[in-house]
């Protein structure tokens, strides 16, 4: 197994420029700018980093519904769907270390911090849902993801849209590479009349191959701004799909720890850092702008990567922040 590195006694944060609140209606939505490069460096007091808001925690058997918006080819979607699986493999035992699963026990230590330390949280891959024909065209507003993210399950679930390398979202390249939220459940999920309608977690992220690499998909591909250093060779070949996975893996965890605006964050709500946004830049020790950090190395590829995962996969995910050693906490 794996053991989980951490960075020195005072963290570097690396504040991303714009976050975005937006409200529509019922729904509140939390946009992190989590793969842009305008970074400015800030070492801050880790003791008061991340917050405890005594709100509730995504707990329970959690179904991770992918809703696949226009055109992805079949590799692409094994890439994703084969990270879903890889997060609470049930034999980590048979997955080389250091692996995905490894990675995504730091947010259990948020489990035990919080009020309630009986509760624990289970993640397998749910339905997959396709929209290949673009049902709301090819231009998207964040009204229009809440829409699509509620084709999936409403009830014990986190539904993720996917848009594809063709597909524009407000906001996006702009000041946010995915998004994380939560929205009223419809009236169709059973609730008796007159009660308390419940919510539900989702997450948007888009392909940025085509649009916004420099951004949404560093280190894979060089900045836009900061130190030019050279891109790294992507583990599964694709500096899109292996971009989305990284700001997947950070809207994961936010969303796990944060689901509705009261849970595990530092700042103003509307702006929050989270347990990855918390540790931006940072994928193994050594890191500093403009340098991902000592990462392994596929001897065959060359490409650099920090988890194993299933079906042979490797994938880069970020660090996160370990709230029991107050530190980013990285696999390598």
């Amino acid at each position: 197994m794996a053991v989980l590195g951490s960075s020195s006694s005072l963290l570097k944060l690396f504040l991303v420029a714009s976050l975005i609140q937006v409200s529509l209606g019922s729904s509140r939505f939390f946009q992190v700018s989590l793969a842009t490069r305008r970074l400015s460096e800030l070492v801050q007091d880790q003791t008061q980093l991340l917050k405890y808001h005594n709100g509730p925690l995504l707990s329970g058997k959690i179904a991770i519904n992918l809703i696949w918006y226009g055109n992805f080819k079949p590799s692409q979607k094994a890439i994703i769907s084969d990270f879903i699986t890889s997060l609470s493999s049930s034999s980590p035992s048979k997955t080389t270390p250091p692996s995905v699963a490894t990675w995504w026990k730091t947010t259990e230590k948020y489990y035990h911090l919080s009020s309630n330390k009986k509760t624990s949280l289970s993640l397998s891959l749910g339905r997959q849902i396709l929209d290949e024909k673009y049902s709301l065209g090819k231009s998207l507003t964040t009204k229009q993801i809440v829409q699509l993210a509620s084709k999936g399950d409403q009830k014990n679930a986190i539904n993720v849209v996917l848009t594809s390398a063709d597909v524009a979202v407000d906001g996006f390249c702009m000041n946010r590479c995915g998004t994380h939220g939560s929205a009223l459940a419809s009236t169709k999920t059973g609730l008796i009349k007159g009660s308390k309608r419940s919510k539900f977690a989702y997450i948007w992220v888009g392909n940025s191959e085509t649009q916004c690499p420099g951004q949404c998909a560093w280190p894979f591909h060089q900045p836009i701004y900061g130190p030019q250093s050279p891109p790294l060779v992507a583990p599964n070949n694709d500096v899109g799909l292996d971009g989305m996975v990284i700001n997947l893996a950070s809207l994961l965890a936010g969303t796990a720890t944060n689901p509705f605006g009261n849970g595990y964050f530092q700042g103003p709500a509307e702006a929050p850092l989270e347990a990855a946004s918390a540790c931006p830049g940072i994928y193994g020790k050594g890191a500093y702008p403009g340098y991902a950090g000592d990462l392994l190395q596929d001897p065959s590829t060359g490409a650099s990567y920090n988890a194993n995962g299933a079906n042979g996969r490797k994938y880069l995910l970020p660090a996160l922040y370990d709230p029991a050693t107050s530190s980013c906490s990285t696999l390598v």
